[in-house]
């Protein structure tokens, strides 16, 4: 039996060879009726495109990437990576895109992987992490990647971006605060380079006032407890402290309790990105769900629509949700 070809199915579809490769590639707008009569063909007649062929007829990698220069304790204890990359990963799968990871140590291997990419490796990047002054993003416009950066990126940029409020939860934890009592209200931030650390300590200091009661951790669980420990210490100690990830947050929430401190009664503790596991501890952790996924989604879909020669745009995405729960609730 001979093996079934793309003509095969556009026979039985009743359509062109050229509509049957955009249908499955993504690669031009196709009625719904028409995809859906493609995509009944091809399963009738059990076909799959190659994806060598793909390639060569759209002379693209049929790729997207992402590259972390991060600690890779911090990628495997931080909630927010899988929900972000399961987010990227529901739109890429529409186009059978593949999604390429690369965890990398330090700036020049960052910038190698970059120049790998506009090799022709992937089709485009999704740029996590951005700091203040990023030297990611001339590099990428330089090397002509297409790129969608997410967070809040002030600088002047070709790039499309996913933006979402980092600010308004953290100024509604503060109230909250205060409101049961608190006066002293402290913040362990994230590296104040990266730009959405940057801007919950921003909010932070507008709510409070003053920098006093801040301290810069790395996002890591020892920093959160090392971190957690200098304020304790203090002649005049917080009695609530504001964590920019759960990670810190569960290791000061620990280290509090080592100490024979009572939790929310002697320390309110509140943190950011809301772990799977912070509704489940004792007790339930007030966090933020930052809408991981939700990012995800916009930047897959907003790198897609790039690569195919849209117009760069700024999308908001309205995620981030305060989960008051019992770690302050008193």
């Amino acid at each position: 039996m001979s093996r079934t070809t793309i003509a095969d199915v556009a026979r039985e579809a009743g359509v062109t060879k050229a509509t049957v490769s955009h249908a499955m590639s993504g690669k031009r707008p196709i009625s719904d009726d028409t995809r859906a009569k493609v995509i009944a063909a091809a399963e009738k007649l059990n076909w799959v495109p190659s994806q060598s062929a793909r390639a060569l007829a759209t002379q693209r990698a049929n790729a997207v990437a992402v590259v972390l220069a991060r600690d890779p304790e911090v990628i495997a204890n931080d909630s927010f990576f899988p929900a972000f990359i399961a987010g990227v990963e529901s739109v890429l799968a529409a186009t059978e895109t593949a999604l390429l990871l690369q965890v990398v140590p330090d700036r020049d291997a960052e910038e190698r992987a970059y120049r790998t990419l506009s090799h022709g490796r992937a089709d485009g990047a999704l740029l996590l992490d951005l700091r203040t002054d990023d030297w990611r993003v001339p590099l990428l416009e330089e090397l002509r990647v297409p790129t969608v950066l997410i967070g809040a990126y002030e600088q002047p940029t070709r790039f499309s971006c996913v933006r979402t409020d980092d600010a308004a939860p953290v100024a509604e934890i503060v109230d909250h605060l205060r409101a049961a009592g608190h006066t002293r209200i402290a913040h362990v931030s994230g590296p104040l380079d990266y730009v959405h650390s940057r801007v919950r300590a921003d909010a932070y200091i507008a709510a409070i006032g003053d920098d006093t009661l801040l301290r810069e951790g790395d996002f890591t669980a020892s920093s959160g407890r090392e971190r957690t420990a200098e304020l304790l210490a203090l002649p005049d100690r917080p009695t609530a402290i504001l964590y920019s990830n759960d990670t810190m947050a569960i290791a000061g929430l620990s280290y509090a309790r080592s100490q024979g401190l009572q939790v929310p009664r002697d320390l309110a503790i509140s943190g950011f990105d809301d772990d799977h596991l912070s509704a489940h501890l004792s007790p339930a952790l007030t966090s933020v769900s930052s809408g991981a996924a939700a990012r995800g989604r916009a930047a897959a879909r907003l790198l897609q629509a790039d690569i195919l020669g849209a117009d760069p745009r700024t999308e908001e995405v309205d995620c981030t949700v305060v989960r008051f729960r019992e770690s302050t609730a008193g």
